[in-house]
């Protein structure tokens, strides 16, 4: 089964972009998965091909309009997550990467200026995702960074099957440091333990760092992790003392 994604924007000759290149490219090429980047302005009915409007009630910028997003999300198949890039939308996570890229593919629905008419939300079934705390001038490199995030993860398309695993927020931890010739550099050297052969030591030793480095760098994730740790099977966390 083919990865499909199409994409709903006003800009379709930004893609494939850096989706093009790379193993992304490859993939592309190969028929891993499959792009189509649809232009809404395609959808708009008068001669002057509008897509927008001034804000009701007022302010400054412009407000997609819900009929023109209705009728480009209504001429794509459905059985396909429909997605959003917007600000307010649910952190982008690994795990739901994961899931999506399990799937039959997606269609991203890319907003400009002031964003979507709300109306098109109670309207369709739309999963809104944001990729960050930060504002863009629309939600195509959001959809890029989506796209990228699932497709190194479908079969076949990076070199090593556990490659995608043993990975930062795979197992809800950072990644453990890594390392590579030449053994000497600038007076570093490369930890005695990854030359030692011993890969129970090893594993020891990556587990550790990983915890380390979540700790010092990322205590958000550092407390959910802990609290996993601590949840019994049946889902009941349980405290230190009881531990």
């Amino acid at each position: 089964m083919t990865f499909a994604a199409t994409i709903l924007t006003l800009y379709p000759e930004m893609f494939p972009g850096p989706l093009g290149l790379s193993l992304a490219g490859r993939a592309l090429g190969e028929g891993k998965w499959s792009l189509d980047a649809r232009n809404i302005r395609d959808f708009a009915t008068d001669k002057h091909s509008t897509v927008d409007g001034t804000p009701a009630g007022g302010g400054a910028g412009m407000v997609l309009r819900p009929d023109i997003l209705a009728a480009a999300i209504d001429s794509v198949s459905a059985g396909r997550p429909l997605l959003a890039m917007t600000p307010r939308g649910a952190p982008l996570t690994q795990a739901r990467v994961r899931r999506l890229a399990e799937g039959p593919g997606v269609t991203i629905l890319c907003g400009r200026f002031e964003g979507f008419d709300e109306r098109i939300f109670a309207a369709r079934e739309i999963e809104e995702v944001s990729i960050g705390d930060y504002i863009l001038s629309g939600g195509e490199m959001g959809a890029m960074v989506l796209l990228d995030a699932c497709i190194r993860l479908l079969p076949g398309v990076m070199g090593a099957a556990h490659s995608g695993v043993d990975e930062s927020f795979e197992t809800g931890l950072l990644e453990y440091p890594q390392y590579t010739r030449p053994y000497e550099w600038e007076g570093r050297t490369i930890p005695e333990v990854l030359r030692s052969g011993d890969h129970a030591r090893i594993s020891a030793w990556r587990k550790h760092m990983a915890e380390t480095e979540t700790r010092l760098r990322r205590p958000d994730l550092w407390e959910r992790h802990e609290g996993a740790r601590v949840q019994s099977p049946s889902g009941a966390r349980r405290t230190k003392k009881d531990a």
